[in-house]
């Protein structure tokens, strides 16, 4: 399999599950009474990401595992959201920038030298990065985010988390 097909069309996907998530989050509140951006500063822990950072690290995420694959420069966000329609925008607009991506945009991704700044000049192969690192970056971030969620009594379920999945006969 290609490391196309094992990012580009999975970050979208959940990405969008993301949006639905939060599209929940809003009936909830509207049914419920409550301003919904009040889910903004929530966190699990103290010392981890507040909800509107977790989002933001999803899109991060996303956006800079596809772009360092492709040799290229990821749009800039300045983490300036405030209300949850801002969050859903800037998922619409990672989404958008994903879209824009083909299997040859990613061609030779395996074997490209992948280097964070973390790394002190070390780097890892694009197959590693993926494997080993970026997709569970990206995950840690998409769980954290449901769980805030949950945890503030919206109601979504292992189907909501998943979404979609294709089914052959």
């Amino acid at each position: 399999m290609h490391v196309y097909d094992l990012t580009v069309p999975q970050l979208i996907k959940m990405l969008n599950n993301v949006d639905r998530w939060l599209v929940a989050a809003i009936a909830q509140a509207d049914r419920r009474k409550y301003d919904v951006n009040n889910l903004m500063k929530q966190r699990l822990a103290p010392d981890q990401f507040s909800f509107d950072q977790q989002v933001q690290a999803v899109c991060d995420n996303a956006k800079l595992l596809v772009a360092r694959l492709a040799g290229r420069d990821a749009p800039a966000h300045a983490d300036l959201e405030t209300t949850i329609d801002q969050l859903r925008a800037r998922v619409a607009a990672v989404v958008g920038y994903l879209a824009g991506f083909t299997p040859d945009d990613l061609a030779g991704a395996e074997d490209r030298r992948i280097s964070l700044p973390w790394m002190d000049g070390k780097w890892m192969r694009g197959d590693e990065y993926v494997a080993q690192f970026a997709l569970a970056n990206f995950y840690f971030h998409v769980v954290t985010v449901y769980a805030i969620l949950r945890h503030n009594g919206v109601e979504l379920g292992k189907r909501e988390f998943i979404g979609g999945v294709p089914m052959r006969s």
